[in-house]
């Protein structure tokens, strides 16, 4: 068959299933997978161990048979932990000693999608410019080189148990306060570890969508889309509930709805997340997005630590909190990275670190949210679709001549700074769209420069 280079995203492979990835594709990218890890160390001796797990989706099973058996006649020896979250997988690669692992998902997208995120030693990501670019040219390209040992082993293990442990060692349980919660798992992977973590906490708790199914009878597990919302939303409000929670499909994400039902951007919820970071580590380095409010950096230094701003992107973003050794880093998407979780993204650790900063101040999310809430007022991501992506530095050039006055820089598209607001404006990485991200520290002035900036993109 011909596989198409567009499966190959900037983090992951991503396609509809089975018109452009399908089982022969996963065999070759299985092949080329250890491959690339095993050009990294020319001349090893003993055969490269590699972690697999897959998510709910009906065809996750026979995609991720299909990359073990790909994997295994390249000569790796495999471990199959089944159906798991994808921090699970960064979890055993990393604690069980893995050289690489790769999980069968195609995270918030549709059911007729899948997917692979793969990682290497010390649950480090591939990325489209390390591995990914390598993997699709060598599959492309038929240009696999032939397996340099035998056929690798397979074996199962387990790892639900040993995972539950090391996210409840990130609070304190006994401080946990018996708040009204509502759960939406999204009928995704969330269902399988969020009862384990929250049968051990006092808080009461609704719980939507627990039923794994992959076909996802009730709604897409994207929260990041309001419809998708609906019924977590409904259920706080009617519950009149502290916080809801909810996760994307493989639960490497989760976010965050206050009891009146509103929804909370991620840069917010990074301020949160890292007070409670700072309060346990003071001191500490934090990352955040260039895209975040001033209410991260804002709250970092209130509170002793240093605030370091980064380029968008979970491969980029655990780089720079493995050089800086930083504590804790967050993107507006929802990715949640911890030093503690081998500076990997986690969904279920920002859900109990909320909950006991909720404890521990005795407020509940909206309160905790006031006084940002009062003094930051953003756009959101606002999405713009161009003709080419070749009209790109004309609509960039065009912004920095209407900002020269500005604090400027080039970190990730294009970013103007000025004391009562700045913006952001960068090229989608997957499709034809300028995405801008503005803040402003009045409503009027927020909309005010959005509809400006707006219009200059939209030239």
């Amino acid at each position: 068959m011909t596989i198409s280079p567009d499966i190959f995203k900037a983090y992951d492979v991503r396609a509809l299933y089975p018109s452009e990835l399908n089982e022969t594709a996963a065999r070759l990218i299985g092949r080329a997978f250890v491959a690339y890890l095993e050009s990294a160390e020319p001349g090893r001796a003993d055969a490269l161990r590699i972690a697999v797990s897959r998510d709910m989706r009906t065809s996750s099973p026979s995609l991720a048979t299909a990359f073990i058996e790909g994997a295994r006649e390249h000569g790796a020896n495999i471990v199959d932990f089944g159906m798991a979250a994808t921090d699970m997988l960064y979890f055993a690669v990393a604690e069980y000693g893995f050289d690489g692992g790769v999980q069968v998902t195609a995270s918030h997208n549709p059911g007729h999608y899948n997917g692979m995120k793969m990682v290497r030693r010390e649950a480090f990501p591939l990325s489209g410019d390390a591995g990914i670019g390598e993997i699709r040219d060598m599959v492309v390209g038929n240009n696999i080189p032939a397996p340099a040992r035998p056929q690798g082993t397979y074996e199962t293990q387990e790892m639900l148990d040993a995972y539950v442990e090391r996210v409840m060692s990130f609070i304190d349980p006994s401080v946990i306060r018996p708040f009204n919660v509502v759960l939406d798992a999204g009928s995704g992977m969330a269902g399988l570890v969020a009862p384990r973590l929250f049968d051990r906490l006092p808080c009461k708790t609704t719980r939507l969508c627990f039923e794994v199914d992959g076909t996802f009878p009730n709604h897409e597990a994207n929260p990041l889309i309001e419809e998708n919302r609906r019924d977590i939303v409904e259920r706080v409000i009617a519950d009149k509930a502290d916080i809801g929670i909810a996760w994307d499909g493989d639960a490497d994400r989760c976010f965050f709805i206050d009891g009146s039902g509103e929804f909370i951007a991620g840069d917010f919820i990074t301020a949160l997340l890292a007070e409670a970071a700072l309060l346990k580590s003071p001191g500490e380095k934090i990352i955040y997005d260039l895209r975040a409010s001033y209410a991260v950096k804002d709250t970092v230094e209130r509170l002793g630590g240093t605030a370091l701003m980064h380029r968008v992107g979970h491969a980029f973003i655990k780089r720079r909190m493995r050089d800086e050794n930083a504590v804790f880093g967050g993107e507006v998407t929802g990715h949640y990275y911890f030093r503690d979780f081998y500076f990997a993204d986690n969904g279920f650790i920002p859900a109990l670190q909320m909950l006991e900063l909720m404890s521990r101040k005795g407020q509940t999310l909206r309160e905790l949210l006031a006084p940002l809430r009062e003094k930051y007022f953003m756009s959101g991501e606002i999405n713009t679709k161009v003709a080419s992506m070749d009209l790109v530095p004309a609509r960039i050039a065009a912004l920095a001549d209407k900002y020269k006055d500005a604090h400027t820089y080039t970190i990730d598209g294009f970013s103007a700074e000025y004391p009562d607001w700045h913006f952001n404006v960068r090229a989608s990485n997957t499709e034809p769209l300028l995405r801008l991200n503005l803040e402003a520290l009045t409503p009027e002035l927020m909309e005010q420069r959005r509809d400006e900036v707006l219009a200059i993109i939209r030239s």
